[in-house]
């Protein structure tokens, strides 16, 4: 089977996961900030969300080793943004929690976000921004039920 180089290569996926792969585009490539890696962001959000962590935890649930995590972690500690802790039910383990200093990181990078957010909407004309208005209410709702599904995973 040839493939034509002007096909579009999603012309196989169902046409919602196209627009969800382009909605990800723009929320990894496009709006997020440069001062940490994504890796960085994503595990100080996930403390943020759930609390102090293993390591363990923290590698699996970003999808690196261990070792890599414990680098990561050793930089977020220099910087002030996560601190170690031993756990309570079991003193051998140690915990990773997020500080007051990786919380207001993860406050500025939501911030800078929606602004540019809102900005990117701003180029669209009152028609087009009310018509994506009532489209993401309808979408909302079924986004985050992706979301759920995908944490239960």
């Amino acid at each position: 089977m040839s493939v034509s180089p002007n096909a579009d290569p999603r012309e196989d996926v169902h046409p919602v996961s196209a627009i969800l792969d382009d909605l990800a585009v723009l929320a990894v490539r496009r709006l997020s900030t440069r001062d940490i890696s994504l890796t960085a962001a994503t595990t100080l959000s996930y403390l943020d969300r759930n609390g102090p962590a293993r390591l363990s935890v923290l590698a699996a649930e970003q999808g690196v080793t261990q070792p890599s995590m414990t680098q990561l972690v050793q930089r977020l500690e220099r910087e002030g943004l996560v601190s170690r802790g031993v756990d309570a039910q079991d003193g051998r383990a140690v915990l990773v929690g997020v500080t007051d200093a990786g919380r207001a990181l993860l406050a500025e990078r939501r911030r800078r976000r929606r602004e540019r957010l809102d900005e990117l909407l701003g180029t669209l004309s009152p028609g087009e921004l009310r018509e994506l208005t009532r489209a993401a209410g309808e979408f909302l709702p079924l986004l985050r039920r992706l979301l759920q599904n995908a944490a239960d995973e």
